[in-house]
């Protein structure tokens, strides 16, 4: 069996930090010998470490780290269909894949993401409205169980698991390696338009009138703006580019980006470096600097801006940050917005990043969080129990019109929220205690929130 060390590990948000036995396997005989035997009593797989919380903690049991079983399997470039282990990486397959004119079909904010990872949490993009979550690409995985089976999961075969397994963060058991249908794109460049919102209605509107024109659609919201200005914000919406659509410079090698020197945080951020004040002049800097009408932008700077720079997450300085991100059903979504944004800009808490977008109909899991609505992502920097409390508060506004908040950035709702949040908990519990009757696949998350029989 591997060797394990006891380690002090955290989300992608440094909050919290928790002590767990680590395994890091090379093998595949390897996981089934950690499954079986680790020791501690309870076990999660954790890929690169980017949820946020304790989803992808597991304080006092054991976590199997997955990022060297990375290997691609098969591929085949008539269907730009790829077999691979969990533990390969977005950043992977677009080395791979995207000079042969292949792309990731769904890709949240960074790339620094483990296949297995993006299945666990069901994730989505800026093309959800369009083509719904990772779940519609997925043609199936293989999941090792508690007793050591290994499973072939599909819509076909062992459907139970599979929609357990999507969205199921980790709980059903280890994603060994996943099927997985690629987009067939002309460059590495997305052609985008750029359009200012001078408020939430504005930007609602455009969002509305527009999205069906876009693959990708996103808009960067001002959380400090208050009054008439409330929601003003910039929306960044766009298509992958075709040949024609490039600077004749740029024609020669579409599917060619020249590799950029990431820059890096060195140590975390004094704690006063994200005051209200600072905020509100990136803020003031960012609405300005974008020029309404059509550009071409590469893949990085519109997907992941925020991947050019190496532990970005330290800005926040020691006590960590809270990314919370909830959705919410159309029909209450502009209310729900509106109480939301007022409530944070009443607080003067300073949200460096806010990313609001619409997501459309998917067939997703069992607790998968994407629904038809608008979707708002905030980042707070970590300032102690009055930081949960006002999280617990915006979790109450959303329940109230009828959302939920996102797993995998979660790390402070309440176990009466999440149940009232997820009505599939029964069906995903029914389906978990068949494949885990002893709960031996748990994590902090699943225990705060009950989920599973968690206590």
């Amino acid at each position: 069996m591997a060797r394990s060390r006891l380690m002090e590990i955290s989300g992608w948000g440094n909050f919290p930090s928790q002590a767990a036995k680590v395994y890091r396997p090379e093998k595949m005989s390897e996981v089934r010998a950690v499954a079986l035997d680790a020791p501690a009593g309870t076990l999660l797989a954790r890929g690169l470490g980017r949820s946020y919380g304790d989803a992808a903690l597991n304080e006092g049991g054991s976590v199997l780290l997955d990022t060297r079983l990375c290997r691609f399997l098969d591929f085949n470039p008539e269907t730009g269909v790829l077999d691979c282990e969990a533990g390969a990486t977005l950043e992977d397959i677009l080395e791979a894949f995207l000079p042969r004119g292949f792309f990731p079909p769904v890709t949240p904010g960074t790339k620094y993401v483990t296949v297995g990872g993006a299945i666990a949490a069901d994730v989505h993009g800026k093309n959800h409205h369009r083509d719904g979550s990772i779940a519609e690409f997925v043609e199936s995985f293989d999941l090792m169980t508690a007793s050591g089976e290994t499973l072939r999961c599909s819509r076909e075969e062992n459907t139970d698991a599979f929609w357990a397994t999507i969205g199921g963060m980790g709980l059903t058991g280890i994603i060994l390696q996943a099927r997985l249908r690629l987009t067939k794109v002309e460059s590495a460049y997305i052609a985008v338009e750029y359009q200012r919102a001078a408020n939430l209605d504005q930007a609602l509107a455009a969002f509305a009138q527009g999205d069906e024109k876009f693959q990708y659609s996103v808009a960067w919201i001002d959380c400090l703006a208050a009054g008439p200005d409330l929601g003003r914000s910039v929306l960044i919406r766009g298509n992958h580019a075709t040949a024609k659509d490039l600077p004749p410079a740029l024609r020669e090698k579409p599917l060619h980006l020249r590799a950029k020197r990431k820059k890096s945080v060195p140590i975390n951020f004094p704690g006063f470096a994200l005051s209200p004040f600072s905020v509100k002049l990136f803020n003031s800097y960012f609405y300005g600097k974008y020029e309404d009408g059509p550009h071409v932008v590469d893949y990085d700077a519109f997907f992941y801006p925020l991947d050019s720079v190496l532990h970005w997450n330290r800005i926040y300085g020691k006590r960590g940050f809270f990314q919370y991100q909830a959705v919410f059903a159309p029909g209450d979504g502009s209310r729900c917005l509106r109480e939301l944004l007022e409530k944070l800009s009443a607080s003067r808490r300073a949200s460096f990043l806010a990313v609001l977008k619409t997501m459309g109909k998917g067939s997703g899991g069992l607790l998968s969080f994407p629904m038809p609505g608008q979707t708002l992502a905030l980042d707070l920097p970590n300032t102690g129990p009055d930081t949960i409390a006002f999280l617990q508060d915006l979790d109450r506004v959303v329940l109230q019109h009828g959302g939920r908040v996102y797993l995998a950035k979660d790390a402070c709702m309440t176990r009466e929220s999440f149940h009232a949040m997820y009505p599939n908990l029964p069906q995903f519990n029914a389906v978990k205690a068949k494949l885990d009757p002893r709960n031996r696949f748990s994590s902090s998350q699943s225990r705060r929130l009950g989920i599973g029989g968690g206590v």
